[in-house]
């Protein structure tokens, strides 16, 4: 080949220009494919859904929605009927044949089905008996699942467990083998049906009451659409001048790397994406349990920007019995109210913010199956690495940053030997926090250097 440019040469300059160049794309192309295999991952589209208060006074008009984000719903709650524990009732107040005719519920729901809206139905709640916790007859309790399914057509169930309810491993036991054998005789019959586990969150996370419920469900064979977090009622957790809507997003974050512990636990990876999207959050807006805390609109606005950028799965609220503002003759706003969110909403309503750009359908996750996926695993180049790469052998103080596996962690006390991604449930179970992952075009950070001899 002849020598197109005879006697020029490449500069030192533009070939290290170059190699950083060259570099740079590769990285570039890398997270690139990452990003492009995460989003692959994804199955449902983010949907928005309210709860409903079903035996709540005055009764909510949940067949004509006011505001087109308000035409999916989650009814709640079912719960065991107080005079047979394995008997479903709503709220123990009305069988199902009674809600028929006091409440009008089947043709409600026959006339939301006309409006273009889906039904959930949630089974649970904090009040009254969970089937579960009561009625120990393996038989009898996947009977009274079945008859509730059957009988409203649903093919979404969500699983509102919390108290009680949620300590009871004996009850986690009955209730995930259950759903397990629904799970079974659904998908035989040709209508697979997802399965929602709605519980309670701090700002870290999952409490172990929490992560041991969705354990046991997985360990039962049950194949979770996702896990709702119910971002209310914080108490000390929430630290002064922390927003509900800054304490919902640091609950979320928590969850999701909880999820990824657990489900590895079982046996299965998955890439993040994969895990924001099998991730749910209800807030109760406005005036909450807790006195002292207000979820407002602009807290709103926070957790509906978060959902979106994640792709979170499932956003839902309590409650659209309450998207309204209190009328003249509430007097003390801080009570809460089934029928009022407790502060002054103007125009806007809660189910139109949260809701906002979620067009996903709560049936869309009917029977895709959770099954592992390859996550990428990232090598760590020293030339790169803004920090340096995490060393077993190392000693690290409180402050010091170090970088695996494409990430950034800062060391919370001194540490030696911790593996910094090490899968631990709880944030207090690691010296390391996580920071963010290495971005394009980092470089190390400059090590101050003194000359030989100084003392």
């Amino acid at each position: 080949m002849s020598q197109r440019f005879p006697g020029r040469h490449v500069s030192p300059w533009r070939l290290s220009l170059l190699v950083v160049i060259v570099g740079a794309l590769v990285f570039a192309g890398f997270q690139g494919w990452e990003w492009f295999t995460n989003k692959q991952s994804v199955v449902a589209k983010p949907w928005f859904a309210g709860y409903v208060d079903v035996t709540a006074t005055p009764a909510y008009a949940f067949e004509n929605p006011v505001t087109p984000q308000g035409k999916n719903v989650v009814l709640s709650f079912v719960v065991a009927d107080p005079d047979d524990a394995c008997t479903p009732s709503w709220g123990g107040a009305y069988g199902l044949t009674e809600a028929a005719t006091a409440l009008d519920l089947d043709r409600r729901l026959a006339r939301l089905a006309q409006q273009g809206g889906e039904a959930v139905i949630s089974f649970g709640g904090e009040a009254n008996n969970e089937l579960a916790s009561v009625c120990t007859d393996p038989s009898r309790l996947l009977s009274a699942y079945r008859a509730v399914v059957d009988r409203y057509d649903v093919d979404v169930i969500d699983l509102d467990v919390e108290g009680e309810a949620l300590r009871s491993a004996a009850a986690a036991e009955r209730r995930a083998e259950a759903i397990a054998a629904l799970q079974k005789e659904r998908a035989a019959a040709g209508r697979p049906i997802a399965v929602w586990l709605t519980l309670p969150v701090a700002m870290t996370g999952l409490a172990d009451e929490g992560a041991d419920a969705v354990t046991a469900m997985l360990s039962a064979g049950v194949d979770l659409a996702g896990v709702n977090v119910m971002t209310m009622n914080f108490g000390s957790g929430l630290d002064d001048g922390t927003t509900m809507g800054a304490a919902s997003v640091s609950a979320l974050t928590g969850a999701q790397r909880q999820l990824g512990v657990i489900y590895g636990g079982q046996g299965i990876s998955l890439t993040d994406a994969t895990l924001w999207n099998k991730l749910g959050v209800t807030p109760m807006i406005g005036q909450n349990d807790v006195g002292a805390e207000v979820f407002g609109l602009d807290d709103a606005d926070t957790v509906n920007a978060f959902v979106r950028e994640h792709g979170i799965g499932r956003t839902s609220m309590w409650s659209l019995n309450r998207d309204v503002t209190c009328g003249p003759n509430v007097v003390d706003l801080r009570r809460v109210s089934d029928s009022c969110s407790g502060i002054a909403q103007g125009d806007r309503r809660f189910a139109s913010v949260l809701g906002g750009g979620l067009s996903g359908s709560p049936l869309a996750a009917a029977g895709v199956e959770t099954t592992p996926e390859p996550v990428p695993v990232v090598t760590d180049d020293p030339e790169r690495s803004p920090y340096p790469i995490w060393s077993e052998e190392a000693s690290y103080r409180s402050g010091t940053r170090v970088v695996l596996h494409g990430n950034v962690y800062e060391a919370k006390w001194w540490t030696k030997g911790d593996l910094p991604d090490n899968p631990v449930l709880q944030e207090f179970e690691t010296p390391w926090r996580l920071i963010g992952p290495v971005l394009p075009g980092e470089t190390p950070v400059p090590v101050p250097v003194v000359p030989a001899g100084t003392y």
